[in-house]
């Protein structure tokens, strides 16, 4: 299996953190990343976070139900982005993440994140309960 985000202890709270190269259609008339173009990027990191903590069997479908995303300077053509990525809370039917974007090199930061999903049964699209095989995963990655 390739992964490809890595464990990481160079910006703690956060212990895991993924690439990215910002590709030129990520780019606007100025020639900065697209303000809406972060969210891939907060996805693959999430999507990797996962994939390296391993398989967990979940009931349902989990939903993005909030985003917030601060944006603190302009990422360009080309620049190679760490995605730091953390599970913040854990819910009931829920589970929030940090994340934060620097640009490799020069460590700036580049944008913050908060999301929240939710778990939802895909039939009802009714929120059901994190399970605990799930909390217990992230847990024993995160403290």
């Amino acid at each position: 299996m390739i992964e490809l985000g890595h464990a990481t202890d160079r910006k703690p709270p956060f212990r895991y953190a993924a690439f990215t190269r910002v590709a030129f259609s990520d780019t606007d008339a100025q020639g900065v990343v697209y303000y809406g173009r972060y969210l891939p990027y907060f996805d693959l990191a999430r999507v990797e976070y996962h994939r390296h903590l391993g398989p967990v069997e979940v009931p349902g479908e989990f939903a993005v139900r909030a985003c917030t995303v601060e944006y603190h300077a302009p990422a360009r053509f080309d620049d190679l982005l760490e995605v730091f990525v953390r599970v913040e809370r854990v819910g009931r039917t829920s589970v929030t993440y940090d994340h934060a974007v620097h640009r490799a090199g020069d460590d700036a930061l580049m944008a913050t994140a908060k999301q929240t999903l939710v778990l939802i049964d895909p039939a009802t699209r009714r929120p059901i309960p994190v399970p605990d095989a799930f909390r217990a995963q992230v847990a024993a990655f995160d403290g």
